[in-house]
C-alpha cells in the first residue's frame, strides 16, 4: 500500500488548517467550572466557515455538490479539528451523510445530501447503545407496520443531539437484521433527555416509544450499520491523534521554557525519555489510523476483516491518548490543572474520546477472536 497523500487530500487538510487557525480552544466556559453544559449548541459560526470551505461535503459525490473524496481525507480534516478542540459535529454529520450516499435510496440521497453538504442540514448518529457498553444496534427494536417502521428503545449519549435535525439510529428487527432509521429530533414518540459529557458538551439520551418512521427514511441495506460504525470509530481515532499531537507540542514548548537548577527541564533525561515514549505512541496511532482509513477508502481485502484493522487503531488511540495527556499533566506539574491554561480542556476531551472508543482490552479480545476465526498464514 502507498500512504502518500494525494494532492486533493493535502489540499483538504490545508483548507482545514486555514479554517481552524482562528479557533480558540477556550472559547466556551471551562468544564471544570461549569455544572451543566459549556454551551447549548455547537459552534455555528465555525460550521458555516466549514461549509463555505466545502469541508462538509468532502465524501459526497459531485452530483450532490461534493468532492467525491474518501475516509482518509475526512481523517486528515478531523485531525486538524481536534488540535483546536473544534466544537462541531463534523465526524457525525459527514459519516451519516456518507452512509446515506453509500446505502440509502436515490430518493433519500437527493433529499438530504446537498443540504447536508452545505451545512443546512445537520445529522448525528446514535452509536452508544443503551448503556454505552452494549452494541448500539441491540438497544432499539424496529418492526414494520405497512409503509412505516415502528421504533422502541433507548440510545444514550447521542453527540450534538440538540443541534442536529436528524439522528441516525441503528435498530434490530425480528429477522435479526440491522436497519438505520433517520429520526427527526422533534418527532412524535422521540424524546431527548439532557446528558453532559466529560468534556462539558451537551449530549442527549434518545428515548423512542412507538416512534413511526416512513420506510423511505429507513436504510435496510445489509452492511450499512457495520460500515458506518467502522467509519465513526476510525474518525474518532483521527480526533485522538490530532489532540495527542497538540498536547505533545504544548508539553514540548512548556518543558523547553520551564527551568530548574538553571536548565530547561526538557534537557533532563527523565523528561526526554517520557516525551520520547509519547512520540512513539503518536506514530503508532498514526500508522494504525491510516491503515484502517485506507481499508475503508479502498475496500481492499486484507488478512483480517476491516474490523481487525479498526480494532488495532482503537487499541492504540484509546491507550495512546490517555498516556499522552497523563504525561503532559505530570510534566506540567500544577500548571496543567490551571483553568486559565488550555491543557485541562485537552485532558477532558481526551478522556471523552477514550470513553467513546472504549477500553483497549475489549478490542484486544475482539482482535483475538478475529485472529482465531481467520488464522494468518
Amino acid at each position: 500500500m502507498d500512504f502518500t497523500f494525494t494532492e486533493e487530500q493535502l489540499a483538504a487538510a490545508e483548507a482545514a488548517r486555514g479554517v481552524f487557525a482562528g479557533v480558540a480552544p477556550d472559547s466556551v466556559p471551562s468544564p471544570a467550572l461549569t455544572t451543566g453544559a459549556v454551551a447549548d449548541d455547537f459552534d455555528r459560526a465555525l460550521w458555516t466557515k466549514l461549509a463555505d470551505a466545502d469541508l462538509l461535503s468532502l465524501l459526497l459525490a459531485p452530483e450532490h455538490g461534493g468532492a467525491g473524496l474518501d475516509a482518509i481525507t475526512l481523517c486528515l480534516v478531523l485531525r486538524e479539528s481536534a488540535k483546536v478542540l473544534a466544537r462541531v459535529p463534523l465526524l457525525e454529520s459527514t459519516a451519516a451523510a456518507a452512509a446515506v450516499q453509500a446505502y440509502g435510496s436515490k430518493e433519500l440521497a437527493a433529499d438530504l445530501l446537498t443540504r447536508a453538504g452545505r451545512g443546512e442540514l445537520v445529522l448525528t448518529v446514535a452509536a452508544n447503545g443503551r448503556t454505552g457498553h452494549d452494541p448500539a444496534e441491540l438497544a432499539v427494536t424496529a418492526r414494520q407496520d405497512g409503509d412505516l417502521w415502528v421504533l422502541d428503545g433507548v440510545q444514550t449519549a447521542v453527540p450534538w443531539a440538540y443541534g442536529a435535525e436528524l439522528v441516525v439510529v441503528p435498530a434490530h428487527t425480528g429477522a435479526g437484521r440491522t436497519v438505520l432509521a433517520l429520526v427527526p429530533r422533534d418527532h412524535e414518540g422521540a424524546v431527548l433527555a439532557e446528558q453532559i459529557s466529560t468534556s462539558g458538551e451537551r449530549l442527549g439520551e434518545l428515548r423512542l416509544e412507538s416512534a413511526r418512521i416512513p420506510a423511505r427514511d429507513v436504510i435496510e441495506a445489509e452492511g450499512a450499520w457495520e460500515w458506518l460504525r467502522e467509519l465513526l470509530a476510525t474518525g474518532t481515532c483521527a480526533l485522538a491523534l490530532g489532540l495527542g499531537e497538540q498536547v505533545l507540542r504544548m508539553t514540548s514548548e512548556y518543558t523547553g521554557k520551564r527551568e530548574q537548577f538553571g536548565h530547561p527541564i526538557a534537557t533532563f533525561q527523565a523528561v526526554a525519555v517520557q516525551t520520547a515514549d509519547r512520540y512513539i505512541d503518536l506514530r503508532a496511532m498514526e500508522a494504525t489510523l491510516w491503515q484502517a482509513a485506507w481499508r475503508i477508502a479502498s475496500g481492499a481485502p486484507g488478512a483480517l476483516p476491516l474490523a481487525g484493522d479498526v480494532a488495532v487503531a482503537k487499541i492504540w488511540a484509546s491507550d495512546g491518548v490517555r498516556r499522552i495527556v497523563q504525561t503532559a499533566q505530570h510534566l506540567h506539574g500544577g500548571f496543567g490543572a490551571d483553568t486559565d491554561y488550555a491543557l485541562h480542556r485537552y485532558h477532558a476531551w481526551a478522556k471523552q474520546l477514550e470513553l467513546s472508543l472504549g477500553p483497549a482490552a475489549a478490542y484486544e479480545e475482539a482482535l483475538g477472536d478475529l485472529l482465531a476465526a481467520h488464522p494468518l498464514g
